[in-house]
This record gives structure tokens, C-alpha cells and sequence, in this order.
């Protein structure tokens, strides 16, 4: 896209790229993955991280490739960060999300989310849908810029496809929901999704979010038990679908989140998605 190109703050104006362009801050690049190298890498950290850190169980193939892979790694983009003083290669990923269009997941046996929850009034309101997961950083680079950066790739992805929403499930970890009731409660009372888009647990796995009454909640007490993802989504102006699913196999607690592109923060979004539009963005970013 040439420089003289001029785009508004809104994400609907102008042409958009379909190439994604990598962007650096500092030792690290955002890219998208190029290779099968790439996302096998990417999976590697996804075990170390579900695995190895966490409370994930692996199954016999997924233990002994000490791999976390699905049916969605092959129809999916993956969004990778790379530190450049590691080298090149695949060995340089220190941080991945996993992405999935809505134009891909129809023809190839539709999204992850749906495992979980019913998503049908989401389908029914835009076909400009992405769904992220899989969101994962080497323990190392567990800092806000990483944080950053991925959300600065994510940016320019939903700007390049004409994304609405975003949408996926995000986990706390633990599965006792009621040891999990001051932020599962403070969520549904406080950030659920409007009834038009709002995704629904299935029937079958639904566990009841409000599990306290609500003036047993401090707000501020709650909103500090909230994984460190969950707050970056509702800092985008994301909110929550109604009920919670139980994940044995990650030993998770998962809620469904929403993120409407056209309400979030100049900060985190238009910020973005102007630079995303722009040839140099890389050198604009590094800059700043």
C-alpha cells in the first residue's frame, strides 16, 4: 500500500492489505508464522506453557511429541513473536496466537469456541468474525510490551480482513468453579455481553457464573483475581458470554469472550490499525 494512501481512524475506510507486515520493537518482530517450522515451534511453546507450567493433561500423541496441536493448527493463521537476538530461525518464538477467519472455519468444519459454547447469534450478526486462541508467552517475556506487540499484530490482522469481532475462549485456571466464584461472579455481573451477540455455554457443559450474590463482591478485589488475558480483553472493551464451560483435559475453567473491534480503546485498536495501513509501520512503531 503506498505512503500517499490516506486512511481515517475508522477500520471500515480504504482498502485493506491482505499482506501482513512484520513489525519490530526493540529485538522483537511480530510476523505471522511462514513456515511448518514456525508453527511447530509455536506448539512447542504452547506445551511448555499448557503442559509444563500449567495443569494441562496430555494425551498419548501429544505427550510424545511434547507438541499442544489440534485439527485447527492446519486452517488456521498463527501470529508469532520472534527475539531477533535468538536468531532467525523458529527457535527465535517466544510468543504465539492462534487465528481463524470465519471464511476459513466454514469450510473446514467451523471454530474451536463452538466445542464449548453456542455461537449462532455471533454468526447471525457478521460474517466479519475471527476467533482467537491458543494465546501463549515464554515465561521470560511475560511483560506488557510482548503483550503489546501481539495485540499491535492482532490490530493490523483485523484491519487487513475487515474483522467486527473477535471472539474466544479464554481460561482460568482451575476447575472447581467455586473456587473460582469471585471472578467468575464479578465477570458475569459486570462485563456480560449484550443478548444480541452473546455466545452460551452448551447445555451439557454450562456452569453458572454468578456464584455469588452480588453485593458479596468487592469490585476491586475481583477485578485483581481476573487472569492477566481476560483484563487485557475487557481493557479492549470486551465482554462476556453467559455461563462457563469446564476444560478436564487443561484444567481450566473457560468463559467466552467478545470483543466488538469498532468499540475498543484508540490506545489499543485505532492506534494500531493506522500504522497497520502505512508502509513504514515498522519504522513508526520502533520510533515511539
Amino acid at each position: 500500500m503506498s505512503n500517499s494512501t490516506e486512511h481515517n481512524d475508522s477500520p471500515e475506510f480504504g482498502e485493506r492489505p491482505q499482506e501482513f507486515v512484520p513489525v519490530t520493537v526493540g529485538p522483537l518482530t511480530i510476523c505471522l508464522a511462514r513456515d511448518e517450522k514456525d508453527i511447530r515451534a509455536s506448539q512447542r511453546l504452547r506445551y511448555d506453557v499448557f503442559y509444563r507450567e500449567m495443569s494441562a493433561r496430555p494425551d498419548d500423541a501429544t505427550a510424545r511429541e511434547e507438541r499442544d496441536f489440534d485439527r485447527y493448527d492446519d486452517i488456521c493463521d498463527h501470529l508469532i513473536v520472534l527475539d531477533d537476538s535468538l536468531g532467525q530461525g523458529a527457535d527465535a518464538i517466544v510468543g504465539t496466537y492462534r487465528l481463524l477467519r470465519r471464511s476459513v472455519a466454514e469450510n473446514s468444519g467451523g471454530f474451536y469456541t463452538a466445542d464449548e459454547f453456542d455461537v449462532s447469534r455471533l454468526l447471525k450478526r457478521s460474517n466479519g468474525l475471527l476467533e482467537l486462541g491458543r494465546s501463549c508467552i515464554h515465561a521470560d517475556y511475560r511483560r506488557g510490551s510482548t503483550m503489546q506487540l501481539l495485540w499491535q499484530g492482532i490490530a493490523q490482522y483485523v484491519f487487513n480482513h475487515d474483522i467486527q469481532y473477535m471472539f474466544g475462549c479464554a481460561s482460568i485456571e482451575g476447575t472447581d468453579p467455586d473456587e473460582l466464584a469471585l471472578p467468575l461472579s464479578y465477570l458475569a455481573y459486570n462485563h456480560a455481553a449484550d443478548a444480541s451477540i452473546c455466545p452460551e455455554a452448551l447445555p451439557n457443559r454450562y456452569v453458572d457464573m454468578k456464584r455469588l450474590a452480588r453485593d458479596e463482591i468487592d469490585d476491586r478485589s475481583a477485578l485483581r483475581s481476573v487472569p492477566p488475558l481476560i483484563k487485557g480483553y475487557l481493557r479492549l472493551g470486551g465482554t462476556i458470554g453467559e455461563g462457563a464451560v469446564v476444560d478436564e483435559q487443561f484444567g481450566t475453567t473457560d468463559v467466552c469472550v467478545v470483543v466488538e473491534t469498532q468499540r475498543v480503546t484508540d490506545k489499543y485498536f485505532k492506534h494500531y490499525t493506522r500504522k497497520a495501513g502505512q508502509i513504514d509501520a515498522q519504522s513508526d512503531v520502533a520510533a515511539e
